[in-house]
């Protein structure tokens, strides 16, 4: 129980259907220069079960969070790559060190105010995108294994946010109209480029156009991800310009590669690698089949074909694509089933 509408909600139609249920707050590492609400949250956390009258726990996972999350987040940023940390949460933290804590404590299952469904199919746990598609969360949870599928419940996966709200306020929830929080998963919204710039130093680095003439300078190719048009300078512009947009990153020479809009097809992309792959069947989907794809939370679905050559899984699209970063998730569908996906290498 984070404190929030959904997970509120989730805990209350837990003990309708006869659960027994037992909220947990998870504390997280926060950076000791930003201000963090978790004992307000906690307390909203607290009021709802006390209100449900269930048992309630805090468990600590600074520790956890700092070294999985935060630090292979800095860890990726230096390496020029643009990684998900939410991806990372729910992987190592939510479904990692949580999961295996509760079960050890006794639970049969994790319960999450994610908007996601599970459903068996044939013996295997399937993971399905939530009714709501403005606020589906599969693929943040691309991570999922049977082992976690098998012991996990969505409880408003089949609900649209409106009607989580009001079911929440029916029921008197005092967090029913709370407002999402919003940015780095537990840690609250940020400035993430001020929030990266505590941890790496900054370097000042050409801007340079696809001729690659030098038309301006930036503060380290680290901070900046594939796609972005704000944050660096360009010096050298006639009137006629439109925005320019990063279509590449050279890390090592701690150089970005710029576009007008018009011009970005010429970075498009028709192929990528996974890394890190993982199948939330525990199969490998069928290959040289079609699949939808997005590598951005709530990117528009684009369609691909899934390879292997050799142990390497690699996405080839029907139409190549731009704003592709090394680092993100690409999450691949079959209709409304999430399959799993891996890390763009």
């Amino acid at each position: 129980m984070s404190g929030g509408v959904d997970s509120s909600l989730s805990a209350s139609l837990l003990k309708e259907a006869s659960f027994n249920v037992v909220g947990v707050f998870i504390k997280t590492w926060h950076p000791p220069f930003l201000e963090c609400p978790w004992k307000e949250d906690r307390l909203d956390a607290l009021r709802v079960a006390t209100h449900l009258n269930i048992p309630f726990k805090t468990i600590n996972l600074s520790k956890e969070y700092k070294k999985e999350v935060i630090d292979y987040l800095l860890s990726e940023y230096k390496k020029g790559k643009t990684p998900n940390p939410d991806v990372m949460c729910n992987k190592t933290i939510k479904f990692g060190a949580f999961f295996k804590w509760a079960r050890k404590e006794g639970a049969d299952y994790v319960a999450t105010g994610h908007y996601a469904q599970v459903k068996e199919k044939g013996g295997m746990y399937c993971l399905y995108q939530g009714k709501d598609d403005n606020k589906d969360q599969t693929y943040f949870l691309w991570n999922l294994q049977q082992k976690h599928l098998k012991h996990t419940l969505f409880p408003i996966g089949h609900l649209e946010k409106s009607a989580v709200r009001r079911e929440a306020e029916k029921r008197g929830l005092v967090t029913a109209r709370k407002k999402d929080s919003q940015g780095l998963c537990f840690v609250g919204k940020i400035n993430f480029k001020k929030f990266l710039k505590r941890y790496i130093k900054t370097k000042k680095g050409n801007v340079l156009n696809l001729k690659k003439e030098v038309i301006g300078w930036h503060e380290g190719a680290v901070f900046y991800t594939i796609g972005e048009r704000h944050g660096f300078t360009v010096t050298k512009k006639t009137p006629n310009d439109t925005p320019y947009y990063i279509v590449d990153k050279n890390i090592k020479k701690n150089e970005l590669i710029v576009a007008e809009k018009k011009d970005i097809e010429e970075s498009a992309v028709k192929e990528v690698s996974l890394g890190d792959t993982n199948w939330t069947e525990g199969k490998t989907p069928a290959l040289n089949e079609e699949y939808s794809a997005r590598s951005r939370y709530r990117q528009k679905f684009v369609k691909g074909i899934l390879k292997k050559k050799g142990s390497k899984y690699y996405v080839q699209f029907k139409k190549p694509q731009t704003g592709i970063a090394r680092g993100q998730s690409l999450v691949l569908y079959k209709g409304k089933e999430c399959l799993g996906g891996g890390v763009i290498g």
